[in-house]
């Protein structure tokens, strides 16, 4: 495997859940409660929250360079019960293996190398096949439909004996 798949930290999130509706509205986010399964992906777990589970919405950066003009931000779900997903070398998670993807994929300078839309369900043999890229650095992986990040895979260097 020459890549890992990373889901975000969840201490930046932690606050947000002990915020009063009028706190979170005031920085941009929002209580939420999941309606039916599968529609609230967690980005700190890389998991589906289950009907009914409380989670927050909210504006995420997920790619800050500020030397870089593809800088980009948006929506994304955090489950309050959620536990940090440790870094994953396959196979991908099915929270994004059942969903349409779109990939992006970036250099060192995080500059974009290309932009791909794919089915969820051939995300580890698409991530196997960009890495042998050498000049890719990083995939952000986003919810195609919405555009919604949802993590991001990266490199693993190889290490000689």
């Amino acid at each position: 495997m020459t890549y890992r798949i990373e889901a975000l930290p969840l201490e930046p999130f932690k606050s947000y859940f002990a915020m009063s509706d009028k706190d979170l509205a005031a920085v941009g986010a929002r209580r939420w409660v999941a309606d039916a399964p599968g529609r609230a992906p967690c980005r700190v777990s890389l998991r589906d929250a289950d009907a009914g589970e409380a989670l927050v919405l909210v504006n995420h950066a997920h790619l800050t360079d500020s030397t870089s003009p593809y800088r980009a931000s948006g929506p994304i779900f955090v489950r309050e019960s959620a536990v940090e997903q440790a870094p994953i070398t396959g196979p991908a998670p099915e929270m994004l293996t059942k969903r349409p993807l779109s990939l992006r994929l970036y250099d060192r300078r995080n500059m974009m190398l290309e932009g791909l839309v794919i089915d969820g369900a051939d995300l580890d043999a698409r991530l196997t096949e960009a890495f042998e890229h050498p000049a890719l650095d990083q995939v952000h992986i986003h919810f195609a439909p919405r555009g919604c990040y949802l993590a991001r895979a990266c490199r693993i260097e190889a290490t000689l004996p």
